[in-house]
């Protein structure tokens, strides 16, 4: 495969990675709580500015992030002579300059800004929820908000899903869409990939032994003889397991 000139083909910067074990899907008492995970390739988790208050600088080059499927641009600030992570957004290239925090009006490319600073009609990412807080809206490859309405106070966003938010216009977003849009069509072609990823296999009910699962056994291929059950025979895929209580009407004297 052709690696593209944008790319920065190298390791990533050790002052910026950490080590972040797995959890693989156990909570704090040690019991699987999120099936079908465990295994993995080895990987370090990359800090990224999110808030990007004080990230500015030049590109050096696009990198690989096996925490996410977005992609990173590296970023060096030439005056304090440091390095950081930022999310990349679609189009940036290597030699472009980033700023943050800033106040000029337009559609810059990366630039991070807060809503009071953005026009509306402009399509933004990395949105914080709040004031001086990590983004964690609009993260994924070719998520994008539409600022649509700005008040005194606060600024009406149009998010990905669809839904109308308001949001305090002191928080900050950074312009443009995220890159890597493709990413959902990447496909898996072996079982191999998926444990790589974390991923292990899914077995089906109605193929294990009666003392398995409330599916399993019978001649032949069965297709389970019962409503859907979880291992433990509660109802599942649809079913409601809520007990709802028919609240007795109060006494009023008409």
């Amino acid at each position: 495969m052709k690696q593209n000139k944008q790319f920065f083909i190298s390791k990533p910067l050790k002052s910026l990675t950490k080590n972040c074990n797995s959890s693989t899907g156990r909570n704090n008492k040690g019991r699987i709580t999120a099936w079908h995970r465990g295994g993995g390739h080895a990987k370090l988790y990359r800090t990224v500015d999110l808030k990007r208050k004080y990230t500015q600088g030049i590109v050096i080059g696009i990198e690989y992030d096996p925490n996410r499927s977005a992609f990173l641009a590296r970023i060096f600030n030439p005056d304090t002579k440091s390095h950081a992570y930022i999310i990349a957004p679609s189009k940036i290239k290597k030699g472009d300059v980033i700023r943050s925090n800033s106040k000029r009006n337009g559609l810059q490319n990366g630039h991070s800004k807060t809503l009071r600073h953005i026009m509306t009609g402009t399509l933004i990412h990395n949105l914080s929820i709040l004031p001086n807080q990590d983004a964690k809206i609009l993260r994924a490859p070719g998520s994008c908000g539409l600022i649509l309405k700005r008040t005194k106070n606060l600024a009406k966003v149009r998010l990905k899903s669809g839904q109308y938010r308001w949001f305090d216009i002191k928080t900050i977003a950074t312009n443009g869409v995220v890159g890597n849009s493709d990413s959902r069509f990447n496909k898996l072609y072996k079982a191999g990939q998926s444990r790589w990823l974390g991923r292990r296999p899914i077995v089906r009910g109605v193929a294990m032994n009666p003392v398995d699962h409330p599916h399993g056994g019978g001649e032949g291929k069965t297709s389970g003889g019962r409503p859907s059950v979880t291992p433990w025979g509660k109802p599942t895929k649809g079913q409601p397991t809520k007990n709802f209580r028919v609240q007795p009407r109060p006494n009023v004297k008409i």
